[in-house]
C-alpha cells in the first residue's frame, strides 16, 4: 500500500475478519495513533502506556463480531480504549489524601505563589504547575478525572465527550460541574493545609 492511497479501512475490516494475519497488523499501525493518544491522555498510574494499549487492541480483535457498522470504526475503538482505561483507574486503590510535605519542592513553590498572588507564574513553574494538577486530578474518580481531562485539558466540546463516552451531553456537563467543584476544595484543603 502506497503512502498516497487512503486506508481502505472496510477491504482490511474484511480481510481480519477472514483471519488475515497482515490485514490485522496494517489495522493496528493503521489505528495506533488514536488509541496511544486516549491512552496517554488518560493513563492510570503503574500501567505502561504500551500495556494499555496492547489491551485495548485485544478487546478490539475478540469483540471485532459485535461490530455492526453503526458508527465510524475508530469512533467504536476509541470507545474500548476510553472504557478500557476508565475500568483500569476504577481498579487502582485510592491514595490517601495529599498533605504538603508529599509535594515536589517546586509543586509548593507553584502552589504558595498561586495562593500568595493570583499574577501568572514564571515559565520554570509550567512543569510543577502542571504536576500539582495532575496531582490533583489523581484524587478524582476516574469518570470525573475522564471529563475533565478532556474538557479543560484536551479542549473537547461537550458534543465530542459525549460521543467519545456514550453520556449524554447533560450528564457530561453535570460530571464537568461537579469534577470542577471537586477539584477546587482538593485545592483549597491543601492552601488550608499549607496556612496551617
Amino acid at each position: 500500500m502506497s503512502d498516497d492511497q487512503p486506508f481502505d479501512l472496510a477491504g482490511c475490516l474484511a480481510r481480519v475478519r477472514s483471519r488475515d494475519q497482515d490485514a490485522a497488523r496494517q489495522l493496528v499501525d493503521h489505528l495506533f495513533p488514536l488509541v496511544i493518544r486516549i491512552v496517554r491522555s488518560h493513563l492510570p498510574r503503574r500501567v505502561q502506556e504500551e500495556d494499555l494499549a496492547q489491551e485495548v487492541f485485544l478487546k478490539m480483535f475478540t469483540r471485532l463480531e459485535q461490530y455492526q457498522g453503526a458508527v465510524p470504526f475508530p469512533h467504536w475503538v476509541s470507545r474500548i480504549a476510553v472504557t478500557t482505561c476508565i475500568d483500569h483507574l476504577r481498579a487502582q486503590k485510592r491514595r490517601p489524601e495529599y498533605r504538603w510535605a508529599d509535594l515536589s519542592e517546586n509543586e509548593a513553590d507553584v502552589l504558595e505563589a498561586i495562593t500568595a498572588d493570583e499574577s501568572a507564574s514564571a515559565p520554570d513553574d509550567t512543569l510543577a504547575a502542571h504536576e500539582l494538577v495532575h496531582r490533583l486530578l489523581g484524587e478524582l474518580k476516574p469518570d470525573d478525572q475522564l471529563v475533565i481531562r478532556l474538557l479543560d485539558l484536551e479542549q473537547k466540546t461537550i458534543a465530542e465527550i459525549s460521543e467519545q463516552t456514550g453520556w449524554n451531553q447533560s450528564l457530561v456537563k453535570v460530571r464537568a460541574f461537579r469534577a470542577r467543584r471537586k477539584l477546587q476544595k482538593l485545592f483549597a484543603e491543601l492552601k488550608k493545609k499549607e496556612g496551617s
